[in-house]
């Protein structure tokens, strides 16, 4: 049971990210003015606390204008976005700040939205606006809270439309259904992640996930609480899904159906078939759904469960929703609890197996229109490893870490990445970053070479620091990210801010630098800002840094970045006025 302490969102209330997802196409809340290639959006977000029942269970959480997931944000490709984000005063969360997942802030990294790395939290009683613009983009994203675990309430969508000349890539929906994966928990996830750091172990897991907020019948007091989507015969649906779960890869599928991928992290994909879906935590995947051809009379479980194969606890549980046909003709709810329920199968909780022939099958579209500009030659090559070690425990404190006197911890090239006290980027903009607040000493290889995924090594400790890698602007960049086994091998999804990756090549075990590399897909590679790392595996990615600032890269499930699982890069401007980073706004948030 978590014990009543305090939070350490008593003291921020997040960086939320401005990637918000449209939940059905319906009227949206903003103004448009012609300043910007025709369209400028704007959207007010208010944080403010709202109570929530959900399992029996009320609790008073903090929300962006009293919704649970949070509003959507719509934009076409090529359109601004201004969002205000107010933080009135408040007893319990004092700071915020907004993170807009995936959208690339080509030079417009101050509105990134990253605590620490790219400005300070929004203090109590003040505001912020984050001005971006939608550039070479198109599909579905979300936002989030971006500093501790407030993210567990603080999310929504942000869909990103073809501009109004183009199509999409394929046939055009009926309907377009936006479906958020996310999780509830009875307590205040705050106290979770705060327990835990200051015990040294596994923090509790959530008592139930959800789709849109909603539980579904398989939880305890939740048949109201589920997502219905009633569906027509005959016709093609686009479900854009969000995997905004802070803790677990999910494994998705509909009774009776099967999808086509058409989109991965706002980016077309070759499209093909899959009865289940597998989505990791910070990844979106849009799928078009063809009906059958007559009404059914039945109702169809919408199932998903967590995909881990680590020592870890997680949430077991599975969560379900309905998908019902709609003949227009009232049903009474004796008629329809009274249907008959399919469900589907989903593969095993530890199935590697299917995961990685799941994630091989993506391929970008390279067309002539969306071409994949994969870097067929590199700049510069990093191996990092990231994985899971330990720390020594506080003197004159208890931990529970596995080892005896030690706390859980996690690192990229064996170094925890630790929060500085100011931003980054403002540090790099006056060119101070020599006074302490950050390094430029980021291990480009690991410290020492070990056998990775075989027998771990018997010393697991992890040094701390605020350490960055530093690269020119258009430098073409190969990462391998090698999963290690030192206390259990484990998925591990990596985020990059600021980019998208293209994923070259993966495997299983060792990556071995003179086999591999002959191997790697530089056609049609698959093109993501959320990548996963096979558990006891490794993955290439390849991107181009032309976007000056300094851009975080982290584990998105939360606990491992809680405990470290984080770097970051600064890519230096470049020769041409239009290659620099803009000076920062008047109202920049000041720590």
């Amino acid at each position: 049971m978590i014990s009543a302490i305090p939070s350490t969102a008593a003291f921020f209330v997040a960086s939320l990210f401005v990637t918000s997802f449209l939940w059905t196409f319906p009227q949206v809340v903003l103004a448009a003015t012609s300043n910007y290639e025709g369209v400028t959006r704007h959207y007010h977000f208010n944080i403010r606390l709202k109570n929530v029942t959900r399992l029996c269970h009320t609790k008073s959480m903090v929300t962006v204008n009293g919704k649970f997931p949070g509003p959507r944000v719509v934009a076409r490709e090529g359109e601004k976005l201004v969002v205000k984000l107010v933080s009135p005063c408040m007893h319990i969360y004092d700071t915020k700040c907004m993170y807009r997942h995936g959208v690339r802030q080509l030079r417009s990294g101050w509105s990134d939205g990253a605590s620490y790395i790219t400005q300070c939290p929004i203090q109590s009683g003040e505001s912020y606006v984050y001005k971006f613009s939608m550039v070479g983009q198109r599909g579905t994203l979300f936002w989030h809270a971006h500093i501790s675990w407030l993210r567990a309430t603080l999310y929504g969508p942000l869909i990103i439309l073809p501009s109004r000349n183009q199509s999409y890539p394929f046939a055009k929906p009926y309907k377009e259904i936006p479906i958020l994966f996310g999780e509830w928990w009875n307590v205040d996830p705050e106290a979770v992640i705060a327990q835990a750091l200051h015990t040294g172990g596994g923090p509790n897991v959530s008592d139930a996930y959800t789709f849109n907020g909603l539980p579904g019948p398989l939880y305890n007091c939740s048949t109201n609480d589920t997502l219905r989507l009633k569906v027509k015969p005959g016709k093609r649906y686009l479900l854009r899904l969000i995997n905004a779960a802070m803790n677990d890869e999910l494994f998705f599928s509909i009774a009776n159906h099967s999808m086509t991928i058409v989109e991965a992290d706002a980016t077309y994909v070759k499209p093909f078939n899959s009865d289940i879906i597998v989505i990791g935590p910070g990844q979106t995947t849009n799928v078009v759904l063809e009906t059958k051809p007559e009404y059914i009379n039945a109702t169809f479980f919408m199932l998903a469960r967590p995909y881990s194969n680590g020592r870890g606890t997680f949430d077991n549980s599975t969560l379900a929703g309905i998908l019902e046909y709609d003949n227009d003709t009232p049903f009474s709810k004796s008629h329809l609890k009274n249907l008959p329920h399919l469900k589907p199968n989903l593969p095993a909780m530890n199935d590697a197996s299917f995961v990685a022939n799941f994630s091989g099958k993506l391929r970008s579209l390279n067309s002539e229109e969306y071409p994949a500009n994969v870097p067929k030659s590199v700049d510069r090559s990093f191996f990092f490893t990231v994985g899971l070690g330990t720390m020594p425990c506080p003197r004159n404190q208890r931990c529970e870490g596995p080892y005896n006197r030690t706390k859980l911890s996690a690192s990229v090239n064996n170094v925890s990445f630790v929060l500085p006290w100011v931003a980054i980027l403002e540090q790099h903009f006056l060119g101070k970053g020599d006074n302490g607040v950050y390094s430029t000493d980021f291990p480009v290889v690991p410290p020492r070479a070990f056998n990775y995924t075989g027998k771990p090594p018997n010393n697991s400790m992890v040094r701390s620091g605020t350490k960055v890698v530093v690269i020119p602007y258009n430098t073409r960049v190969e990462v391998v990210l090698q999963d290690t086994s030192i206390l259990g091998a484990e998925s591990h999804p990596l985020h990059l801010h600021g980019f998208n990756m293209f994923v070259v090549g993966q495997g299983f075990g060792n990556f071995d630098p003179n086999a591999d590399p002959h191997r790697f897909n530089l056609v049609d590679p698959v093109e993501r800002n959320t990548v996963g790392v096979p558990s006891g595996g490794w993955v290439a990615i390849r991107f181009i840094a032309d976007n000056p600032g300094v851009w975080l890269m982290h584990c998105h499930i939360d606990v491992h970045m809680s405990w470290g699982l984080r770097m970051a890069w600064i890519v230096n401007d470049g020769e041409l006025s239009h290659q620099k980073l803009p000076p920062p706004p008047s109202d920049l948030p000041k720590c």
